[in-house]
């Protein structure tokens, strides 16, 4: 073949059970807020890796409530 496909490592189960650790805690924070806190704690991670795992664990931050009797 002309191109050379590479496997891709598997993901750490560690880093997955600390950003539902994280987004348990924190529900308004998204991949980006998450991937500052798990580089604070220690973790060596990369801002796409954090967001391929949250899409792929089917995080979300939640919508806001609209108020009632706004116009």
């Amino acid at each position: 073949p002309k191109t050379v496909r590479r496997e891709r490592p598997p993901d750490n189960p560690e880093i997955r059970e600390e950003m539902h650790k994280i987004a348990e805690k924190r529900r308004r924070y998204g991949y980006r807020r998450i991937t500052a806190f798990l580089r604070e704690a220690g973790w060596t991670v990369n801002a796409r890796r954090v967001e391929r795992i949250w899409r792929r664990e089917g995080l979300k931050v939640p919508q806001k409530q609209p108020r009632k009797g706004r116009l």
